[in-house]
């Protein structure tokens, strides 16, 4: 009873209290987001995309760094060691220099997360490729105590390559994975023939391992701020939609994505009817709930594929990929048969809803084809509002589209 009793004072901390800790360390994300931390293959977008940059940006800075101070630090060499050592390590220093040059001229600002694996695996296998050559290039080397010193100082790369992970935004099993590339760099070096030391091999992997944790803590915790970051930047704090700066990066992917592999892609633009009165009448307050309630009823009609955007106001454009007219039109004609939800006085809110399709419509250009729903929204509210218009016209026969027969509340 007496430990027990212990344990809950604080003196010694139980499972619970280092749970509040973990919980605490990594307060700034959601529950669901934990997964994010752990692999990256369930990471959105717009958050693969920012890391990417980060990671590339990160990658190409070092890489540089290593491309001018490795070649230099043969000066040092020269000056410490005999000819038959300085001799093949500035050689290896400086295609070690060169390979770190390539990399930084490779490594460009992309959109792609296999970019960023490749240039950060290539960052960390360049010097531990480095490290076991320079420990057989140094073999047998029984020099002054100058000499001595610089052979430690090269003993100490991998423990430099396991603390530089800290510097990235990585998940666990990445940390994981670069981590255990380090230590296979750093066994291979020290169990060369004349150097097997089962103590040293011990002690190695009990310090790497120690600033491997120290490191992927650091790492995990940029991934876990870099989330939330991205979750408040491209979310509406009001709805939870996206943002208009977020949506548009979403439209110009799929916008590209469409036109590439020649799939349809539809644009709602949704306005919602009436929508100023609510606040003149009951207030801002009450308008925030509604649009909310609103942006739920939308959200519960999307597919896993769609996105749905706040572009300003009272305003949302709704992006479905892989979503022809006729589609597009069933899709708001359900999101509209019973209203999307109830005003502050009871009645129904509903909303005028404008389509636009890139290839039905042929549209070529993502800004053109943006204002056509748009358009065709404002056709919508003309016609009386709680209506839909998605006529296949093109641009140039939108004015002509006003005249359109009404059949229920869709305009066809």
């Amino acid at each position: 009873m007496n430990d027990v009793h212990t344990s809950k004072t604080g003196s010694e901390p139980t499972l619970r209290d280092w749970r509040r800790i973990f919980v605490s360390f990594f307060s700034e994300i959601q529950a669901k987001e934990y997964f994010y931390l752990l692999s990256q293959s369930r990471h959105p977008y717009l958050l693969a995309v920012k890391r990417t940059e980060t990671i590339i940006s990160r990658v190409r800075l070092i890489a540089l760094l290593f491309a001018i101070f490795t070649p230099l630090w043969g000066v040092v060499d020269y000056l410490v060691f005999p000819a038959r050592v300085w001799v093949p390590m500035d050689l290896l220093r400086i295609f070690t220099g060169l390979a770190f040059f390539a990399l930084f001229l490779h490594c460009t600002i992309r959109h792609k997360s296999a970019d960023a694996y490749l240039s950060l695996f290539l960052l960390f296998f360049i010097p531990s490729v480095f490290y076991p050559a320079s420990q057989y290039v140094l073999t047998n080397l029984n020099g002054d105590p100058i000499s001595q010193l610089a052979m430690v100082g090269y003993t100490f790369l991998p423990f430099v390559l396991i603390t530089a992970l800290a510097i990235f935004p990585l998940t666990v099993r990445e940390t994981m994975m670069l981590s255990l590339m380090i230590l296979i760099a750093k066994l291979s070096g020290i169990m060369l023939p004349h150097q097997i030391d089962l103590t040293e091999i011990i002690s190695t992997l009990w310090l790497l391992a120690l600033l491997g944790g120290i490191a992927a803590t650091a790492g995990v915790g940029q991934l876990a701020f870099m989330v939330a970051l991205v979750r408040q930047t491209i979310r509406d704090a009001i709805t939870g939609c996206f943002t208009r700066v977020s949506g548009e990066e979403l439209l110009a992917l799929q916008f590209a994505i469409a036109q590439r592999s020649k799939t349809a892609l539809s644009l709602a633009f949704i306005d919602l009817d009436h929508f100023k009165s609510v606040n003149d009448q009951f207030g801002h307050e009450a308008g925030d709930i509604v649009l909310r309630q609103a942006a739920i009823a939308i959200t519960r009609e999307l597919r896993d594929s769609d996105f749905l955007v706040r572009w300003g106001g009272e305003e949302f454009l709704l992006i479905m990929p892989n979503t022809s007219l006729a589609h597009a039109k069933t899709a708001m004609e359900r999101l509209c048969r019973f209203g999307l939800c109830k005003r502050p006085d009871g009645t129904i809110m509903t909303a005028s809803i404008g389509i636009a399709e890139a290839w039905s419509d042929a549209v070529s250009d993502l800004g053109q084809l943006i204002d056509l729903s748009d358009q065709r929204m404002y056709l919508a509210k003309k016609s009386g509002r709680n209506a839909i218009f998605c006529t296949g016209g093109t641009v140039a026969n939108l004015e002509s589209d006003a005249s359109s027969i009404v059949s229920g509340n869709v305009l066809v």
